[in-house]
């Protein structure tokens, strides 16, 4: 089939149309799963009329409570453990949150699993099924990326087309899911990097979110992720909103260090005692479970925090919409859920980090707008809590995914509040600051500099950077020979410098060059003949203001190693080898390298 793909037009718009057919149709039959098996197993099984994202005011409003708080142990506890025993026994690369491994095959080999995509997927749904704290973005990032490698599979696609069908799947899936098809296909660029832009990505991830969305929507509905909420805000309030990017900010890293704290401990201590992995998952769960019953039985308000804190959460986060959850429990939300989070998938378990970012996110922006609302009344008044839940979730998750720009656009096209854009931009910039290295997705390169899927690029811009003049021996340093000059004097030569090659010059002007390939008898002795018979007179030149990046094509193009550097009337100013370019190209990447840390 990849014969008929040839050009770069027809590759880009196949992978665009294929990946956004797969993503929409797979984010629905996982959207699918994951709602018949909550309300399986939450509703059914344990009697939790949970609160549901997207549902109006008066339809959430009768949410309510199971009555038998402790019966969520035993419940997530089996969720985890086959959970566990299918991402172990048949796919251990579809552990975690999903996201960062199809970032880290962006970077790395370019390739996943054909198996990943549907254990991945099964194993999620009963995760979040059952409890555990976590969301769908990520699986859906790793199983339309998975497909993605898939259509590069089938269409023969080269190592380059390959990295942009797996971006391009990550962007389409999340945006599918979360119906924000703009803010997905600039996630496909933006989440690769945490200070860096992957602008190959934009186009098919514009075709395949659109279409992924547009598939999407047609089966499950065109509406918004959390409904058509009226929201307020001044401009007076501006600076309250630079506060909570400020405290997101500081949250965010709470979040990052307690995840991959978790992850760590939990790899060490199964690894030191030679215990299965697939047994991580559950014994996560088991702690998860202990915290939410001593938390059940405490009080009204912790028992809420508790409920907030498990599953995806977005019920919770349309209860703050509505100004529907008390402050104290607002206040205890943030910190409960990274803790279920961070024993949920930190542990192995199988879901995205999303999710529980908006929550807390959400939690945290509307217990500082209620705050505010208490001690400065008429700045704030209680319909802009919801605004600072909805910048909450922006200014969080986009400092700690590092993709301020994409995570903005898409919270926005969630709650089709676009009038948020001032006070959010401001929040996540700051956000963005104060989280600073940290990152939840640690697969992340830093720049295209430091990703596999571009240095190969990045050493030929960096050769372009550099003339032959700075690289080059300079005239009066080369040893030049004449065309008299015997055979057996060049041997010697060679002997005492190392050199390989020299230019031939008469009266300054460069006639040839001799190499230790033009003397075929050099290991026979027979070394008595001049060097005007067997040098090389068609000698290949160059200019000392040509880039090494020409100079390198030339060399392997033509199987040289040394270039002498004429001026225009072919006086020899100098010589060039490939270990002038090595030299010249590490010094230069080192200089680089000193001012990227200044």
């Amino acid at each position: 089939m990849g014969k008929y793909v040839n050009s770069d037009f027809q590759k880009i718009l196949v992978i665009g149309v294929v990946v956004g057919i797969i993503s929409g149709f797979g984010a629905y039959l996982f959207y699918s799963g994951l709602k018949y098996g909550s309300l399986f197993v939450m509703k059914y099984l344990w009697g939790y009329d949970y609160a549901a994202e997207g549902a109006s005011i008066i339809d959430i409003a009768s949410w309510a409570p199971p009555e038998v708080g402790f019966l969520f142990l035993p419940i997530i506890c089996v969720g985890a453990l086959i959970s566990g025993y299918l991402v172990y026994t048949f796919a251990p690369e579809a552990e975690g949150h999903g996201t960062d491994a199809a970032i880290a095959a962006f970077h790395g080999t370019g390739e996943i699993r054909r198996r990943v995509p549907l254990v991945k997927a099964v194993a999620s749904i009963i995760t979040i099924s059952t409890g555990g704290s976590a969301g769908r973005e990520g699986p859906t990032a790793q199983i339309s990326a998975g497909f993605g490698s898939l259509v590069a599979d089938k269409l023969g696609l080269s190592m380059k087309y390959r990295r942009i069908a797996i971006a391009t799947g990550i962007g389409a899936g999340i945006g599918t899911i979360f119906k924000a098809p703009l803010g997905g296909a600039i996630l496909a660029a933006e989440i690769l990097y945490t200070r860096d832009f992957e602008s190959a990505a934009i186009v098919p991830a514009f075709i395949a979110s659109v279409i992924g969305y547009s598939i999407f929507g047609i089966l499950e509905g065109f509406d918004p992720v959390f409904g058509t909420v009226a929201i307020t805000w001044t401009v007076w309030q501006i600076p309250f909103f630079a506060l909570l990017g400020i405290v997101c900010g500081l949250l965010g890293k709470l979040y990052c260090h307690s995840f991959y704290g978790t992850r760590d401990l939990f790899t060490n201590f199964f690894t030191r005692h030679g215990l299965p992995k697939k047994l991580k998952p559950v014994t996560g769960a088991f702690f998860i479970g202990v915290v939410f019953v001593i938390f059940w039985y405490l009080a009204p308000e912790t028992r809420m925090a508790a409920l907030g804190s498990i599953g995806s959460g977005y019920g919770f986060i349309q209860l703050m919409m509505y100004n529907m959850v008390p402050l104290a429990v607002l206040i205890m939300i943030p910190f409960v859920r990274i803790f279920m989070t961070s024993f949920t998938i930190g542990s192995g378990g199988s879901g995205g980090v999303f999710a529980p970012g908006l929550t807390i996110g959400a939690s945290a922006g509307a217990a500082l707008g209620m705050i505010l609302h208490l001690v400065f009344p008429s700045l704030v008044a209680i319909t802009a809590v919801p605004a600072f839940a909805v910048v909450g979730m922006i200014a969080l998750f986009g400092g700690v995914a590092n993709a301020p720009i994409s995570v903005l656009i898409m919270v926005i096209e969630m709650t089709h509040n676009y009038s948020l854009l001032p006070p959010a931009m401001v929040a996540v910039a700051i956000s963005f600051i104060v989280t600073s290295n940290d990152t939840i997705f640690w697969a992340q390169a830093e720049s295209k500099l430091d990703s596999n899927a571009h240095r190969g690029e990045y050493h030929m811009d960096i050769a372009r950077m550099i003339s032959v003049g700075d690289a080059m021996v300079p005239g009066q340093q080369v040893i030049t020979l004449s065309p008299d000059t015997s055979s057996e004097e060049v041997v010697t030569l060679m002997n005492q410098t190392r050199h390989t090659g020299y230019p031939v010059v008469r009266d300054g002007v460069l006639v040839g060059i001799v190499t230790v390939g033009d003397l075929p008898n050099y290991h026979k002795g027979e070394t008595d003949r001049p060097v005007s018979e067997c040098m090389t007179e068609d000698v290949m030149t160059t200019s000392p203001d040509q880039t090494l990046d020409v100079v390198l094509r030339q060399m392997a193009e033509n199987s040289v190693h040394h270039f002498p550097v004429t001026d225009s009337d072919g006086t020899c100013i100098g010589f060039l080898t490939t270990s002038d370019i090595l030299r010249s190209y590490t010094d230069t990447l080192t200089e680089l390298s000193n001012r990227k840390e200044e």
